[in-house]
Parts: C-alpha cells; structure tokens; sequence
C-alpha cells in the first residue's frame, strides 16, 4: 500500500508538469530566427521544480524534455505546413534544453535555497543561460553551423528577463504564504487566549470553592466538637465524617487548580496584551459566537486614550462575558460597541453597550446575583446565570466599580466598569 501510494505522489506531478510545460511553452517569441524560440514552459517548470513534493528534477527534465517536441511536433502535423520529419528535427532540440534544466536544477540543489528568493533569481538565471547554450550548440552542430556572441549575448539578456519574472512570482508566492502563515499564527494565539482567560475565570471560580469547602470543613469540625461534648456520639461521627468529606472534595479541587494556575503561568508572553489587540480578540471570537447563532450582529471596538500593556485574561474574560451576554441578548439583528477608555491617568475603563431588548430598571440590582438568568435553551434549560457575577466578583476584587445603564440610541444596555489602572497592569498570578 505504501508503494502504491508513492508511486501515485511520483507520477501526478510528473504528469502534471508533461502537460503544462508543453502548453505553457507556446505562449513564444522568436529572438534569433524561426526555429529558435523562447516561451513561458522554463518558468513553469521552475515553478513545479520548487513547489511540487514527489517531483524529481531529472525525472521531470527528461519527461518534459520529450512531451515538449512532440507536443510541438503534434501541433505542427495538425496544421499540415510542416513535413512530420522536418518539424521534428526542428523542435527535438528542446529536448536537450529541458533535460539540462533538471540536471542543472538537481546539480544545484536550488530547493535548499528556498529562503533565499535573490540567491533563487541568480540561480535560475543561470540554469536558463546553461539550458539554453546546451539546445544550441546541439541545433548549430550541424556543418557549417556556428553559434556567434551575438547569441550568446541574446540569451543572456532572454535569461536575465525570464529569470526576473520567475523571481516576481516567486516573491509574490512567498510573501502570501507568509502571510497565510502569519494570519494561522494570529488565529492559534488568538484561540489559546481565549481558552486560557476562559481557564482564568474557572480558576477564579474554583478558588472561591476552595475557600467555602475550608469554611465548611472548619464549621463541621466545630460542630464534631461540639456533639461530642454533648455526648452525642453518633451526631457526632456524622459531622466528623461530612467534614472528612469535604476535606476530600477540597483536596482534589486544590490539585484541579494548582494544575490549571501551571497551565496559565505557563504561558508568560502571553500574559499582557495592549488594549486593541486584546479587544480585537473578543469582538473576532464573538463576532463567530453570533454566526454560530445564526445572528447578524455588528460588533466595533474603540480604544479612546494611550493603554499601558494589560494583564490579558482579566481584561478578556471581562470583555468577554459581557460582549457574549449581549450576544444572547440580542434577539437576531442588532449592534454592540465596545470601548476600551482612559478617563484618567488612574483608571481604566471597559464600557460595552447593545441595542438589544435591555435590562428592567426594577431588574438591575439583581442582574449580578449567581443563578440570576434570563437564557434558556431550545429545550427550556437556563444557564448558569454566573457570568454577571463573576465579573462584579472580579471587577470588586480589583477595587473597581461596575453600574448599568441604558445602551445605544436610548435602548439595550450598558454596562460600564472602572478600574484601577494598577489593578490591569500587574501579573495576577504571583
């Protein structure tokens, strides 16, 4: 099976530069007389050369030296001007051209340099000038035939012409694959931040689990003691053993969290972000969210003021969450602004406003309190409600403010955070 599949990575390239070399090469000029010409086939050949896997210079050179003349040749008995024979005495002189194109592109191991696009231009100047001075001096070694430095000039000139295009091209692939490489790394460091701030806020949840099973734990322990001072004993070995219990339950939520404080403080230079590209982050993840949905949701970004570096999943997963809730929020069509602000030299200011159906002024003190919802699935299953009160958690624990109010043009809502700019800019994790 693996041979097979060798064999057909081998053949289709080959098959593919013996059909475009040949119709490429008929896009021609004559420089020298009417039975020398020059045309676009070398170029694509190059090109296949550097770009198709599983495609051997010799093997190719040979393959396209043939298909070539009698590509050529085919051409012309269909035309009828030409004898067969005459025509193909005249074109078989390309078979010594392209056969020495693949023996001087595998001689020069130009796939090596690669990365080196002016080092490629001077390189396939070069095979052009051997190639071509090796079909001459087969066409003129007939008697009586010599190749003058007029010629030799010629081809020069040809070479250097065909090589700068195959250069342009070639630079012109490479830069859009850099780019294209570019944009796949922005798309993984774009997906990791987000993955990660999502595990910050988990973390974040967890060790405030952790803290309210090390009160439970504490409280069921003073209640052990107290049941057996009362002479309680089996009260009292109930409590010790809910406090065991919890004991346990504390103890493997320690180890879920050391592991995920490990995850993210692993990743350092990923831990501050200026405010654009962060903020570009959550509108590009949730501008998806919304398509996911089957919404068509507008989401812009403003960053109003000079930004210091931020600490990158406190400020996503704020952002995040409420940009996501306007998602739900808003019923199909609609817009959502986010505003990343400096108010003053102090402070920091994250505002995202919708125009969505809005929050009830009577329902606003309430929107913050864990379980408090208004989603539901397809199936009438609510959610969680803990979004809103983990960023009024968050937002209090970095000595901040948050309030409510009405969002874009009069309707939907804005919710508006303060900050301490020193509370952004420092490393969360130690």
């Amino acid at each position: 099976m693996k041979l097979a599949v060798s064999w057909k990575n081998r053949l289709l390239p080959l098959a593919l530069v013996a059909i475009l070399v040949p119709l490429a090469g008929e896009l021609k000029f004559y420089p020298f007389s009417d039975s020398f010409r020059v045309g676009m086939g070398p170029p694509v050949l190059f090109f296949s050369l550097l770009w198709l896997r599983g495609l051997t210079p010799l093997a190719a050179g040979f393959v396209t030296g043939l298909t070539v003349p009698a590509f050529r040749t085919g051409l012309d008995a269909l035309g009828g001007e030409t004898a067969i024979e005459a025509s193909f005495y005249q074109h078989v002189p390309a078979f010594f051209f392209y056969f020495s194109y693949g023996a001087l592109f595998a001689a020069a191991q130009v796939n090596k340099y690669r990365q080196s696009p002016l080092l490629i231009g001077l390189i396939g100047m070069g095979l052009e000038i051997g190639s071509n001075v090796a079909e001459l001096f087969f066409r003129y070694s007939l008697p009586g035939r010599t190749i003058i430095l007029h010629e030799l000039e010629q081809i020069a000139v040809i070479a250097v012409f065909r090589s700068s295009f195959v250069l342009a091209i070639f630079n012109i692939i490479q830069l859009r694959q850099v780019r294209a490489l570019q944009e796949r790394e922005r798309l993984e460091n774009e997906h990791r931040l987000m993955l990660i701030s999502t595990l910050y806020e988990e973390s974040v949840h967890l060790q405030k689990t952790l803290q309210q099973a090390e009160q439970i734990t504490r409280s069921s322990y003073e209640l052990y003691r107290g049941l057996k001072n009362a002479a309680e004993p089996d009260f009292a070995r109930q409590a010790l053993g809910i406090a065991g219990q919890v004991h346990e339950i504390k103890k493997d939520n320690q180890r879920i969290y050391a592991g995920l404080s490990q995850l993210i403080t692993s990743e350092r230079r990923a831990d501050f972000g200026l405010a654009g590209e962060l903020g570009g982050v959550v509108v590009r993840s949730n501008e998806k969210y919304a398509r996911l949905h089957g919404k068509s949701i507008g989401i812009s970004l403003k960053i109003k003021g000079e930004h210091p570096p931020y600490h990158a999943y406190t400020l996503l997963s704020l952002l995040n969450n409420l940009v996501s809730n306007a998602v739900e929020a808003i019923p199909k069509d609609g817009d959502i602004e986010v505003v990343i602000d400096r108010p003053d030299e102090r402070t920091a200011e994250l505002r995202v406003r919708d125009d969505g159906p809005g929050i009830p002024e009577h329902s606003r003190d309430i929107v913050f309190h864990p379980g408090y919802t208004t989603k539901y699935d397809a199936s009438g299953v609510p959610s969680t409600g803990i979004g809103l009160s983990y960023v009024q958690e968050t937002v209090e624990r970095l000595g901040g403010t948050i309030m409510i109010q009405e969002g874009i043009g009069g309707k939907g809502t804005e919710f508006i955070i303060q900050l301490p700019l020193a509370s952004l800019t420092t490393n969360k994790d130690g």
